[in-house]
């Protein structure tokens, strides 16, 4: 069982050698390891070891836990550049499991630069808080008792101390190691979540921070969540825009509005059976297409350029009673999702850093009903919420932040859940910054077109008024399936 409410909100071996100028004698030992991609796809030589950290940091009698670390040296042995920090998303994501599974995305940063890959805790293999939630379509007409149960039986599991595994300690923790792998100034990378990590690590450790990609931003002010169905209906009407520009999407598919709204009008309250080969094991499962599972195929398939082709030709079908596909397509999405995130770390970051603020935050309930999305996202959480025990925040964490980092904002044009407007807000206090928009793509340019090349160059030079981007001027996002069997040639 895979937990799914998170999902609806909710990338030649040198021997370890220290750079000179960016680094001192370092406290933490580490020893040879290699990081391997979940499927086996490819197996890294690194630099291992396990930070121990106390679980309270303001009461060490409560016990301690052990952080997972690993270290990737610079193919440059005599770099003396800081290394890069990887903060991953989620929350709940696993550093380690970004970098194996985007390692070729960050190939020219690591010609001059370590990467460092911190679990943060609760994720990965620093103590991680995981627990089973049903899956979308296993829920009854009424969710919310067995959500409530399911949360009550993961508290129970996890135990009063799942609150110490909010962002205000996590950054503590992450100076720790910066401190004991002997690091005086470090670079940030941080996707989605990760850019509320290194937004904070930023105001509490500046001098610290030699420089920042932040990549789907969030802003400080921001409550996850909120916003969440807004951003995800804007993104939705950008890649149905594109199709209708694009002269052999919009032949294909001419009525494709059309029949969009009629999918989402027939299952506002309509509920069909539908039996699909299971994603996973291929053997035939029974499921309620519903307007949850619609509504996570449309979110899901809206994250990236790449799966948001799929969608004319799958809204097509469906709206053609063939549900198959779009069925498929939403389980396999969010298992795929889920299987990353550890749901107790997600739930005390969201419920004692988002959803406590939400009653102060005059929901438009009215406005969010209109989405495709509705507002299961803020009563789920808010069920959630309501039994989660609420950690340690900072005061001043959703605070404007006001800093002379050096940073780089990266966005995507269509981004269902931090779009551009987002990495706007946050830049109004970046006294140095340079905000790229990739045209049509969705959440996350790690792996987009030139943006490897783009960070090795900024972190190499990091004064973003000099940056050449030039390359984005040619980039185009990925053509719209014509046919299941693909793209026009």
């Amino acid at each position: 069982m895979r937990q799914s409410w998170a999902l609806m909100w909710v990338s030649l071996y040198v021997w370890w050698a220290a750079p000179v100028a960016a680094q001192v004698a370092p406290a933490l030992p580490l020893k040879e390891c290699r990081l391997e991609h979940p499927l086996r796809l490819t197996s890294i030589p690194a630099r291992c070891g396990t930070l121990r950290v106390p679980l309270d940091r303001d009461d060490p009698r409560t016990g301690s836990i052990d952080l997972n670390l690993a270290v990737v040296p610079a193919l440059n042995r005599r770099s003396s550049e800081p290394p890069l920090f990887v903060l991953a998303g989620g929350p709940g994501q696993s550093a380690r499991q970004v970098y194996v599974a985007f390692s070729g995305a960050f190939a020219r940063v690591n010609r001059n630069h370590s990467i460092v890959l911190l679990d943060q805790r609760g994720t990965g293999g620093s103590s991680p808080q995981t627990c089973d939630y049903p899956e979308d379509w296993q829920e009854p007409v009424d969710p919310l008792p067995a959500l409530r149960k399911a949360t009550a039986d993961c508290i129970a599991k996890l135990g009063p101390q799942v609150r110490f595994y909010t962002t205000s300690i996590a950054v503590r923790d992450l100076d720790q190691a910066r401190a004991a792998l002997g690091y005086e100034r470090i670079d940030l990378y941080g996707v989605s979540y990760g850019t509320r990590v290194g937004q904070l690590y930023m105001r509490r450790y500046p001098v610290r921070v030699h420089a920042a990609i932040l990549d789907g931003v969030t802003y400080p002010e921001q409550l996850i969540g909120l916003e969440t169905p807004e951003d995800g209906e804007n993104a939705l009407r950008l890649i149905m825009a594109r199709c209708r520009q694009a002269p052999d999407c919009a032949a294909t598919y001419p009525e494709l509005q059309k029949d969009l709204d009629s999918l989402l009008t027939r299952f506002g309250a309509q509920r069909v059976m539908v039996t699909i080969d299971d994603p996973n094991s291929g053997l035939p499962i029974d499921l309620e297409f519903n307007h949850r599972i619609l509504g996570a195929a449309l979110r899901f398939l809206s994250y990236s350029a790449m799966q948001a082709s799929l969608l004319p030709a799958l809204i097509h079908q469906a709206s053609n009673s063939k549900l198959r596909p779009l069925a498929s397509q939403s389980i396999m999405n969010a298992r795929q999702v889920g299987d990353q995130l550890a749901s107790g770390m997600q739930y005390s970051v969201i419920c004692s850093e988002d959803e406590a603020f939400f009653a102060a935050a005059k929901i438009d309930r009215a406005a969010l009903a209109k989405t495709y999305q509705g507002t299961d996202l803020i009563d789920s959480l808010h069920e959630i919420c309501k039994l989660w025990p609420r950690g340690p925040v900072d005061a001043d964490l959703h605070a404007p932040l006001h800093s002379d980092v050096p940073t780089l904002l990266l966005s995507g044009e269509a981004d269902p859940v931090t779009p551009p407007a987002d990495a706007e807000r946050a830049a109004m206090g970046l006294a140095h910054h340079r905000h790229l928009i990739l045209q049509g793509e969705g959440h996350g340019q790690l792996g987009s077109g030139c943006v490897p090349r783009l960070m090795a160059d900024f972190l190499d030079n990091p004064v973003p008024e000099q940056l050449d981007a030039s390359c984005l001027e040619r980039h185009t996002p990925e053509p719209f399936f014509l046919s299941m069997t693909g793209p026009a040639p």
